[in-house]
């Protein structure tokens, strides 16, 4: 293996409010190579877009602290000056955002902001960068792509104002696509299409993606490897059939737990994890799942750091228990999960 197209180095982000400090990333390592598909998952709040937004230089202000280190090859993202991030967003690194219909300019034609782009980073005429533009909305799938990239915004349906993003994300060849909730409010049918079309430009151009959702269906459809967040912090890392046939965070059992699955018995009550996620303004000492935990111990207030508890170097978990001990304990929550939907229809 070579060296990592991506390396983050315990990045940790937190803002300033009237309410006090947010510490909405805390710690977070990874690495992605080239042609990689790595997806984030993980509840709302928990820190998922702040990440991928720092990532891009989006999170810097003046109430923001950002610490650790993003290298992509051998450039520095934190600390970079804005004519740097300019150089590298959408040029090497590019981000389809959860809400299209927000991310485009309402007023502007799609064709035109496509053509912005790439106008921004190349030394090319207005008609070679619409004659791109068109190219790519047809790579994408949208359909007459010549008269639509004429169109507005509000001219596009949910599923092909997703393409024309992808599109705009892909028009300076980047080496890395993060793709946020890139199948938000769409229906089942526009999901595959979309999903099928980034499987195909990793497999085609080896485009390396970070994948953030919390659709764990649409994981197990594309990503070779998978990182649970939770409360600003990586809770385990693991292969894609690492993390669903061996979780060994305990929170992670209970993103598989809360899944219905269509080759049993229909459940009469959908599982779910109990309690609230911790405030990120003062979050729980030791283990941050600890309070929702029902396997907490004593040693679970200390410090608790990720890593790597099964032999794997591969698979690091942030839980203290003994790695048979979790999965005795898993196949003993899976029955118990059983029993408290049998018993909520009775």
């Amino acid at each position: 293996m070579g060296e990592p197209l991506l390396t983050v180095s315990d990045l940790r982000v937190s803002f300033r409010t009237e309410g006090g400090l947010v510490q909405a990333v805390d710690g977070v390592s990874f690495d992605l190579d080239r042609g990689e598909v790595l997806s984030i998952v993980g509840e709302s709040g928990c820190g998922k877009s702040v990440m991928a937004m720092t990532l891009m230089g989006l999170t810097a202000s003046r109430n923001a602290s950002i610490s650790g280190s993003i290298r992509l090859g051998e450039t520095e993202i934190v600390g970079a000056d804005d004519d740097s991030l300019r150089s590298i967003r959408g040029e090497r690194m590019a981000m389809i955002f959860q809400n299209p219909m927000s991310s485009l300019n309402p007023v502007q034609r799609i064709g035109d902001q496509i053509v912005e782009q790439i106008r921004a980073h190349r030394d090319v005429s207005k008609s070679e960068a619409m004659e791109r533009a068109v190219y790519l909305l047809n790579a994408v799938g949208v359909p007459d792509a010549k008269a639509r990239a004429r169109a507005y915004p509000h001219e596009f349906s949910g599923g092909m104002r997703q393409r024309a993003m992808i599109a705009m994300a892909l028009s300076l060849d980047p080496e890395v696509l993060i793709a946020d909730e890139p199948t938000t409010a769409l229906d089942v049918t526009i999901q595959a299409q979309i999903i099928d079309l980034l499987m195909e430009l990793n497999r085609e151009m080896g485009l390396a993606v970070i994948l953030i959702t919390h659709d764990l269906g649409v994981v197990a459809e594309i990503a070779n490897r998978v990182a649970v967040m939770y409360a600003g912090q990586l809770v385990e890392e693991a292969s894609l059939d690492g993390l669903f046939y061996d979780p060994l965070h305990p929170y992670s059992w209970g993103l598989l737990g809360s899944v219905p699955r269509v080759d049993g018995e229909r459940p009469k009550r959908l599982a779910q994890i109990k309690g609230q996620p911790p405030s990120l303004i003062d979050p729980p000492k030791g283990c941050r799942f600890r309070e929702r935990c029902p396997h907490a111990f004593e040693a679970c207030e200390g410090p608790v750091a990720l890593e790597p508890r099964a032999g794997d170097p591969g698979h690091p978990d942030r839980c203290l228990l003994p790695v048979e001990a979790k999965r005795d304990l898993r196949k003993l929550d899976s029955g118990r999960i059983g029993l408290e939907e049998a018993g909520a229809g009775s």
